[in-house]
């Protein structure tokens, strides 16, 4: 049987292209926005969360954020001397490459400086991260875990074992390694174990101002993080009753014979 003609297949998922109407919509808000403001920052963003830029968008809602196409900011400025839409700002734009973005403000310099070197906000390392820190799990009982996750913490490549109820590792193990590139299963790990790897942070890299001046920074200040963290097991409450169980028969036991000789 031939093919009907109307029998046309729609995908789902298809999704209207961003014409040239909307670029050049973007192009004219952020020259707008340039005439707007004193300043204009281009920062860096470093382990990306949508929620974390977000609060600081409502934070500083007294400022634009433009984070998006490079080419298309990299236009609106203009990408050479001869392009420029103000004066200096191609060498602003020289510099807007990977996941980078402009603040236009009319805060002075030191306090988007002091912001900003401040927020670092802790976040779950995803796979690919490079760990920052060595992360070493102690042996014992991991009595913060259900009986329930034992197949898939063995499944994740640790040594465990349940006893009596409670989940215990058989022996020391290095989760991750300083400077090593993370895994699923190790980001897995880390997430059950609570300990956040990642750091969403924003590094501020240049500051033009309306007089036509650009300044660079290149001597921000680093984050120090421990080279080195230990997990230790946290003590089983079970077990700790049980003892206590056995201790007070003991003493029953010592205290029974002493009753016999009194009668006697």
């Amino acid at each position: 049987m031939p093919k009907s003609k109307r029998d046309k297949k729609v995908s789902l998922t298809q999704t209207r292209k961003k014409g040239l109407e909307l670029k050049q919509k973007l192009i004219e808000k952020i020259r707008e926005t340039a005439d707007q403001y004193a300043r204009i920052f281009t920062f860096s963003v470093h382990n990306m969360r949508n929620v974390q830029l977000k609060e600081i968008r409502q934070e500083w809602n007294h400022s634009r954020f433009f984070f998006g196409k490079n080419k298309v900011m990299q236009l609106a400025l203009g990408r050479t001397e001869d392009e420029e839409y103000r004066e200096n700002l191609h060498k602003l734009t020289q510099h807007l490459q990977g996941q980078t973005g402009l603040l236009f403000t009319n805060s002075k310099e030191k306090e988007v400086l002091k912001y900003f070197d401040e927020l670092y906000v802790p976040n779950y390392a995803r796979s690919g991260t490079v760990a920052t820190q060595t992360v070493l799990l102690e042996e014992g009982p991991l009595a913060e875990f259900s009986h329930s996750l034992e197949p898939q913490l063995r499944q994740l490549g640790l040594p465990t074992q349940l006893k009596r109820g409670v989940i215990h590792l058989l022996k020391d193990h290095t989760v991750c390694e300083k400077g090593q590139v993370l895994n699923p299963e190790q980001c897995r790990i880390l997430k059950l174990f609570g300990h956040q790897m990642s750091e969403f942070h924003i590094t501020i890299d240049g500051m033009w101002s309306n007089t036509g001046k650009w300044k660079r920074f290149d001597d921000r200040p680093e984050h120090i993080v421990p080279t080195k963290v230990r997990v230790k097991p946290k003590k089983d409450e079970s077990k700790k009753d049980d003892d206590a169980d056995e201790s007070k028969m003991l003493e029953g036991e010592e205290s029974e014979p002493e009753d016999d000789e009194d009668e006697s």
